[in-house]
């Protein structure tokens, strides 16, 4: 059977990571980061377990990692990340699907195009999976950054980065906590939805509840915003109903006051489980001296991504109004 390039190295990291999941008895995730290690070493070696380290360390022997490109090796690594996130019951080990990641890179793109150098920031970055999208479509000299606090999500993102050979710096950390970072060009981030527990740390931000937990989601648009440079650029996979809560309108007059609005494009709900799980890209731009508010902002409600017609007709125009809107800049 010949089998795609992805779908060989994914079998590869499939069928070694359960090796070390029946040896091990640990969490496929967990063990998928000893197979990325091997992997990436070139090597395995545990003392206690000689039978495996001879099994793995011929398996070393069967796979061409040269051979393939950094994207092959992004999503082999993601079909695995994934297949682990199936049976687990953590609630943060949820994945950007690739689809959404594309738009967001698209997105990066347009408004990166006519930079040389690019530096980007993902404050969400779980696996690394969209900051790694992100960093391919924009295709120049990326430098990334990632910040994470699961420690078994940041060990596959920095193994992942180095597997892609991706200029990728991370922190384990809160991530709503201060960065050592100067300010970037570009932040990326799917949005973790929920309530954020630290309520003495959630002081620091203008956002914050005014009685109770704050929402992590408002905080992080801030933190985004904390870390962006005047005039640069923010992606966020929002809920759809993040102009609908308790605390909207906090969340309006801040962004009022510190970023115009660029776009939001509301994503088909067959593409989530339910209406209630629906997403849309918010779109922004720090304020700054030299920065105006686009005169009309992106509006779009993306068809299904399967109808490749209106798609098509959808990116012709979103194409249109980047062109304009570059003009405008000038």
């Amino acid at each position: 059977m010949n089998n795609t390039p992805i779908e060989r190295l994914f079998e590869w990291i499939d069928h070694t990571t359960e090796k070390i999941q029946q040896a091990k008895d640990e969490p496929y995730l967990d063990c998928l980061a000893i197979t990325l290690e091997s992997l990436l070493e070139q090597d395995y070696n545990d003392k206690t377990n000689l039978l495996l380290t001879k099994n793995i360390q011929e398996r070393l022997k069967e796979i061409d990692l040269p051979s393939c490109s950094s994207e092959e090796i992004r999503k082999a690594i993601q079909l695995a990340i994934l297949k682990g996130m199936k049976g687990s019951t953590q609630q943060q080990h949820v994945m950007t699907p690739d689809t959404i990641a594309l738009l967001v890179g698209y997105l990066a793109g347009k408004l990166m195009n006519t930079e040389d150098k690019v530096r980007i920031f993902d404050p969400a970055s779980g696996t690394g999976n969209l900051l790694a999208t992100v960093i391919h479509h924009l295709g120049k000299e990326t430098i990334g950054y990632g910040s994470e606090i699961d420690q078994t999500l940041i060990k596959l993102a920095v193994l992942n980065a180095n597997l892609q050979q991706l200029s990728v710096d991370f922190f384990h950390q809160d991530s709503l906590r201060p960065f050592l970072l100067d300010p970037v060009d570009v932040v990326v981030a799917d949005l973790p939805v929920g309530y954020y527990p630290d309520d003495v740390n959630a002081n620091q931000f203008q956002l914050r509840a005014d009685e109770g937990h704050s929402y992590s989601h408002h905080l992080f648009i801030e933190q985004g915003i904390n870390y962006v440079q005047e005039g640069g650029y923010l992606i966020f996979i929002i809920p759809e109903f993040l102009f609908e809560s308790d605390q909207a309108d906090k969340l309006r007059a801040y962004l009022h006051e510190h970023a115009h609005i660029m776009g939001v494009l509301h994503l088909p709900e067959s593409t989530f489980k339910s209406k209630n799980n629906a997403k849309s890209i918010l779109m922004l731009q720090k304020k700054g001296q030299q920065t105006e508010a686009p005169k009309q902002p992106l509006l779009v409600k993306l068809p299904s991504l399967k109808n490749t017609k209106a798609m098509e007709d959808i990116l012709g125009q979103m194409n249109t109004w980047f062109a304009s809107y570059t003009k405008s800049e000038k």
